[in-house]
């Protein structure tokens, strides 16, 4: 852990550090699971990896998933690799239907990291699943992909095929596991459970079987597990998905939105019957963005394919609505965000979108620098972009493109940013830092 602020500077600031060591951010994309930092205040505009960092904490392994908060401690999980041998790797990549570059490894350990919030000090690393000859990851991805969820002082973890755990955050123990529930991801794990009331839910869409399931919080066993019903194309490599459900209300109940290959679903997250599904009506797989959703009205990415954006009014336990569809520049992996009444989205290749969130229509477009797979932060009136290339762009919403920074952060930020109290948390390739004036 490297320390960038002189010592007297940070006893002067520790006080206000601690003041906000209460702060929740239970999930990725925060407590709406859409991307919004309500309380967050006074956030840095400039920034480098030594100019207004506070801490940064080198984080063993490698993963991409977002921390998540509470109590004063940021939880993430990361995998420790041992590569395949060329002999194993070539043995095992006969098992993929696909042609694309993968990482192969003859073991994984897979682990939730604990930092200290205030001083960025490792407290815990807690192995939860040790697995040999574990299925292949695509090269864009990582072993630990999916974000963990807090709730009521447990820690939930989830590695798609690998397995899923709970922690007890003030112990650290690591309380169950479950490796039971196997699909053929192709290209690794991808999607980030929900947790609602007692039970955890998360997608498994692979290329040969697909289902959405939940487990208990107590004992992690399954409580429901439901098909996805509808027809998929022949081609395995067009029925796997990597995307989030989203918990919203509509008409006074609980619904959980599930975005699958060519479907989207809704669920009661209490049984997992489905209330209802609508088809894209093109070509749509590997969707990785979540939906977002206000004022009756969901917004989502259709995934790789015939990459669209489609606005839907939901009506109930009735098919919903089509409002809109629109078919440039919308991404495959980024998450769009909603901005009072208008929509944002950046396309992997980077082109920054603003959309009228009623009617459709084109705002303004602008080009960035760079390749995009981390989802949107909104906080403090400003948009917080990441790119595969380390740099972060700060934009600030609106009728036209304004940018007021590009900021370098020197190896790839894949995990989607967060801010609590007056600093934003980012996790690159070399570690974790809280940036702060």
């Amino acid at each position: 852990m490297m320390r960038v602020l002189p010592f007297c500077l940070l006893v002067v600031l520790l006080p206000a550090l601690m003041g906000h060591a209460e702060d929740e951010w239970p999930q990725w994309r925060g407590g709406d699971g859409q991307g919004h930092a309500a309380g967050a205040s006074d956030l840095p505009i400039k920034w480098s990896t030594t100019e207004n960092v506070v801490w940064k904490a080198a984080l063993p392994g490698r993963g991409y998933s977002s921390p998540v908060f509470s109590g004063g401690k940021i939880w993430l999980t990361t995998a420790i690799e041992t590569e395949a041998s060329e002999a194993q790797a070539k043995k095992r990549k006969k098992g993929n239907t696909g042609d694309q570059p993968l990482t192969l490894l003859s073991h994984v350990s897979l682990r939730a990291i604990a930092v200290d919030q205030t001083t960025g000090k490792i407290l815990h690393d807690v192995e939860l699943l040790s697995l040999d000859d574990p299925q292949w990851v695509h090269k864009l991805n990582s072993y630990a992909s999916p974000s963990p969820v807090v709730s009521k002082g447990r820690l939930f973890c989830h590695f798609g095929a690998l397995g899923s755990a709970c922690v007890d955050i003030n112990t650290a123990k690591v309380l169950w596991t479950n490796t039971d529930l196997k699909v053929n991801h192709e290209n690794g794990p991808g999607s980030t459970p929900v947790v609602w009331q007692d039970l955890m839910i998360f997608h498994m869409d692979g290329s040969d079987e697909q289902y959405i399931v939940a487990i208990g919080v107590e004992d992690g066993k399954v409580v429901w597990k439901t098909p996805r019903s509808g027809a998929l194309r022949d081609n395995p490599q067009l029925r796997k998905s990597y995307a989030t459900p989203l918990l919203v209300e509509v008409a006074g109940k609980t619904q959980l939105i599930s975005p699958a290959a060519d479907w989207l679903y809704a669920y009661d997250p209490a049984t997992g019957q489905e209330l209802w599904k609508f088809q894209y009506g093109k070509l749509g797989f590997s969707n990785v963005p979540r939906p977002v959703f206000a004022n009756g009205m969901l917004f989502l990415s259709t995934g790789f394919g015939k990459t669209e954006m489609l606005a839907l009014k939901l009506n109930g336990e009735n098919k919903p609505v089509e409002v809109w569809r629109h078919k440039k520049g919308v991404p495959r992996m980024p998450s769009p965000i909603l901005v009072e009444k208008q929509l944002y989205f950046v396309s992997d290749n980077g082109i920054l979108s603003c959309l009228d969130a009623v009617s459709g229509k084109v705002v303004w477009q602008q080009r960035l620098n760079g390749n995009y797979s981390a989802s949107p932060l909104f906080a403090d009136g400003l948009l917080y972009l990441c790119s595969q290339e380390g740099k972060v762009q700060v934009v600030k919403p609106g009728d036209t493109y304004q940018s007021l920074a590009e900021n370098d952060m020197g190896t790839a930020v894949m995990a989607s940013p967060v801010a609590l109290g007056k600093a934003i948390y980012l996790r690159n390739g070399e570690g974790l830092y809280r940036i702060e004036k």
